[in-house]
């Protein structure tokens, strides 16, 4: 019975091992100077339309830690505070290449720094936080997904944030999340 179960503890920690010390891209991190982690997003990053008077700029991102086997990245932003079926969608950036390590503020739509898919405000472009009026803010989870291919097979301007992760599923090999607040007054 010892022996089991010494072999049995022994498999466990090293299973253990293997998934938090030696998980490929444990260290991968998405970060920006424009807003700490959790923390209320700038005005600038705001939308400018429907009745949001912000600059519509993306926030600079940078990213360290890359997994292994990266190929290329794709950046989603999501609300799922909106309410709309299934949140909504300010971000759709597939194709950046494995050598990027971040984005300027106010990224070009489809430059060398990936290629752009439609958000829900059905735009081909980043498109800011803005959630009704109301007390309570909403989150924004900008996620960075690594991929073990090169180019998305089959996305375009006309991906949609729901048709990207449909695309890439079976080809992350790693994910970084960075999630800012915004919320409007009444």
């Amino acid at each position: 019975m010892k022996r089991g179960f010494r072999f049995l503890a022994i498999l466990v920690i090293t299973a253990l091992g293997t998934r938090i010390g030696g998980a490929a891209g444990a260290d991968f991190r998405l970060e920006t100077t424009g807003f700490r982690n959790g923390a209320t997003m700038p005005v600038i990053a705001e939308y400018h339309g429907y009745g949001c008077p912000g600059g519509n700029i993306s926030p600079d991102l940078h990213w360290s830690g890359v997994p292994a086997g990266t190929k290329s990245f794709v950046l989603t932003v999501h609300d799922p505070d909106a309410p709309a079926p299934g949140g909504w969608w300010h971000w759709v950036r597939f194709d950046i290449p494995a050598g990027t390590r971040g984005l300027p503020p106010g990224a070009p739509v489809s430059s060398a720094d990936g290629r752009d898919g439609t958000q829900s405000f059905g735009e081909v472009r980043y498109g800011g936080p803005c959630p009704p009026p109301g007390d309570k803010p909403h989150h924004y989870n900008f996620v960075l997904r690594a991929l073990n291919i090169a180019r998305v097979p089959g996305a375009s301007p006309a991906t949609t944030g729901p048709q990207l992760e449909r695309l890439i599923a079976g080809h992350v090999v790693g994910e970084a999340r960075l999630t800012g607040r915004f919320g409007r007054p009444r």
